[in-house]
């Protein structure tokens, strides 16, 4: 089974998400906060192209827009939202329309991604970046032995509840419930 890049973020997010995703399928309500991502990526993507790559700290290079990344070995495919192709090496760049930077669901869905651009293109990738739309910033995201490893240990776990479609707790931090499109479907929170 081949999961969505999403789905690692979704998952370090909440697990229940998956499981109504692939265990028991709902129909979903679509949140406001998903629907301004989208349009903000959009506008973004139409910007960073007139724009001079000194914002990554890197001289030169070419700019990919949404990528189709598949690894049937990792077991992820997924649409990036940017790479960054320089001599030095490629840089994969997430769009989040978020005002953290320390967020690991998306440290880890970045990493994945920079799993998928390693495959590719068959060189490696030891850097990424986090673009925070509405700050206008950027922020680097070294890849490291150990996210890699982690990323895989994900995609076991999620594979494992949905074989043996296992219902999963819900997440610590239950503001995350909030703007939840699924939050109808969960009883207990």
């Amino acid at each position: 089974m081949i999961f969505r890049v999403s789905d690692i973020k979704q998952y370090m997010y909440c697990p229940r998400v998956i499981y109504f995703n692939y265990v028991m399928p709902v129909d979903k309500k679509t949140s406001y906060k998903m629907e301004e991502g989208k349009l903000e990526h959009l506008k973004l993507e139409k910007l960073e192209n007139r724009r001079k790559l000194r914002r990554y700290r890197i001289d030169e290079g070419e700019r990919c827009f949404r990528t189709f990344l598949k690894s049937e070995r990792l077991g992820l495919q997924g649409i990036l939202d940017l790479h960054l192709i320089t001599p030095d090496g490629y840089y994969p760049v997430e769009f989040k329309n978020s005002l953290r930077h320390g967020s690991l669901n998306h440290k880890y869905q970045l990493t994945s991604y920079g799993m998928l651009l390693e495959e590719h293109y068959q060189r490696p990738v030891r850097c990424g970046f986090l673009y925070l739309i509405p700050r206008q910033e950027i922020y680097p995201v070294e890849l490291t032995t150990m996210t890699r490893s982690f990323v895989r240990h994900l995609v076991d776990k999620i594979r494992i509840m949905i074989e043996h479609e296992i219902f999963p707790a819900p997440p610590n931090q239950r503001g995350r419930c909030t703007d939840c499109e699924y939050s109808n479907f969960c009883a207990d929170v």
